[in-house]
């Protein structure tokens, strides 16, 4: 059996290869690699093992706004550590991962040998910060409140707040999820409640309030 268990989380295939690549040179017959290419493939992932020993988490994952897929993973599997992986390399970036509860950032444009050591200290159990990365991040009131109230979704209300976020009707989430509306509109009322708002667009609002990110790429 791997000593070691890791989810790899990211849209790109080929990013996703060089990270097998990178992670089984390093730690070779010791590590089980399986890849996610989105928010639904990642919480399948996870529902089905979760004790995972680390989740490369890509930022801008289909399924998610921002930080919002970070948040989702820490409220609903917080032993479990998270490093971020992005093209975008804005030390505030960096900072806001940090805050929202990530174990470490690796820049999409650093060398194998980086990766591999920022994959193994956090695999430690310590975590791992480029040096560019800001020493605090302004993180708002209302991203604070919003962060709060998407770590107590399940990941089947998560999964229908990006639709709703998205603009489909409950109709629409029903046919997707091939769940009955009256479901779908019960998910909607649990959601209001958890995150405090009486409306979709409050609910579309808070969801995008974890995706203002700078645009640096």
């Amino acid at each position: 059996m791997a000593a070691y268990e890791i989810l790899i989380a990211d849209d790109h295939p080929l990013f996703r290869s060089a990270l097998r690549q990178a992670l089984t040179l390093s730690l070779g017959s010791n590590v089980r690699l399986v890849e996610a290419e989105n928010i639904a493939e990642l919480e399948s992932c996870l529902q089905d093992k979760s004790d995972w020993d680390l989740v490369l988490l890509d930022l801008n994952m289909p399924g998610a706004h921002g930080f919002s897929g970070l948040v989702l993973l820490r409220g609903q599997y917080p032993h479990v550590p998270v490093v971020m992986i992005s093209a975008q390399e804005d030390p505030s970036i960096m900072a806001r991962a940090r805050e929202f509860g990530a174990s470490g950032f690796i820049p999409k444009s650093s060398p194998l040998e980086a990766i591999q050591e920022a994959v193994q200290i956090v695999l430690d159990g310590d975590v791992w910060w480029p040096e560019q990365t800001a020493a605090s991040a302004a993180v708002s009131e209302e991203e604070k409140a919003a962060s709060e109230g998407l770590a107590n979704l399940t990941p089947q209300q998560f999964r229908v707040l990006a639709m709703v976020c998205d603009g489909l009707l409950n109709k629409q989430i029903a046919f997707e999820l091939n769940v009955s509306e009256a479901t779908v509109k019960a998910h909607v009322t649990a959601i209001f409640r958890k995150l405090n708002v009486r409306t979709r667009t409050q609910a579309a609002l808070l969801l995008q309030q974890m995706g203002t990110i700078p645009q640096s790429e």
